[in-house]
């Protein structure tokens, strides 16, 4: 039985899935099928999933464990039909098993940014844990309090794709101990000029998705399970990604169009329609890409 907390948590973690029509309509979910969502979030595209042919089986895969607790709840009516796994996608091994088809949905859920104490956001104040799987020990507040200038700036420029990360490693350097999301958000805007601190997006923005990358190692980590998640692929089986930067999507591009095992299902990225677009703000940025393996 859920503890009061747990239940807490687990209502409170409430993602909204992206690009679901078209996720399951380039999928072509078959009956009985085995399919690998390795991004489970809230179980969203599991659900999906499992309600689209008879006997599908979904193994799903999340790092925070606050949306294993939240998948488990919403997905329970499943049953055995649901097998989840805790870790990250790239220290995954489905051992013999291939899949008719796997799904991740990459970057930072709602939940996660609406969840003021996990740190992703600077719309309230909390500490800078930003962290994805609560057991790691590196932290936002490590990276901002201990790295040196230079290291902070590159990670902003590589990262965040912040044209101003000089200038904003430098305040922070000059203002630190950081502890809180607020304390760094108004770090960054007390340096940038007038116009950009008032423009389209918070002069933060670029910022905080840099940190997020580096303290959860995403761009590794992605590049691992595009490496590996081919291989567990049955003949014909597909795999789609959903990814939120530039950074991503380029990698994902670039990884499923040079494997061997792949044929690119889709030549330019598919993009939510106008009614997704209008329901849910947050989905404007998401890219899918789709690709099947190919016979051996």
């Amino acid at each position: 039985m859920e503890t009061e907390t747990e239940e807490t948590k687990t209502s409170a973690f409430v993602h909204v899935s992206v690009l679901s029509r078209e996720l399951v309509e380039y999928l072509e979910i078959s009956p009985g099928g085995h399919y690998l969502d390795a991004t489970v979030g809230g179980g969203g595209h599991s659900q999906l999933i499992l309600a689209a042919a008879p006997d599908v089986q979904v193994t799903a895969i999340d790092q925070d464990a606050e949306a294993i607790a939240a998948a488990k709840a919403k997905l329970a009516p499943y049953g055995d039909a649901v097998q989840f796994w805790h870790g990250n996608f790239a220290q995954y091994q489905p051992g013999e098993v291939l899949f008719d088809g796997i799904i991740a949905d990459l970057g930072v859920s709602s939940a996660q940014l609406d969840l003021p104490e996990r740190g992703f956001s600077f719309r309230h104040p909390a500490k800078l844990d930003l962290r994805m799987d609560q057991r790691q020990s590196l932290t936002g507040a490590d990276v901002i309090n201990h790295w040196d200038e230079v290291q902070l700036a590159d990670a902003f420029y590589q990262y965040g794709e912040e044209r101003l990360s000089r200038r904003i490693a430098r305040r922070i350097v000059e203002r630190r101990p950081l502890q809180t999301t607020t304390e760094l958000a108004d770090a960054i805007a007390s340096c940038v000029p007038r116009k950009y601190r008032y423009g389209r997006i918070h002069p933060a923005t670029r910022v905080f998705q840099a940190l997020r990358i580096v303290v959860n190692k995403e761009m590794e980590s992605l590049k691992i399970f595009l490496n590996q998640a081919p291989h567990w692929l049955k003949p014909e089986g597909r795999i789609g990604i959903i990814s939120f930067h530039s950074l991503e999507d380029r990698l994902v591009k670039h990884s499923l169009r040079d494997s061997c095992l792949l044929q690119v299902l889709t030549k330019k990225p598919v993009t939510p329609q106008a009614d997704e677009l209008q329901k849910n703000r947050r989905s404007r940025s998401a890219k899918l890409r789709f690709a099947q393996r190919i016979e051996n």
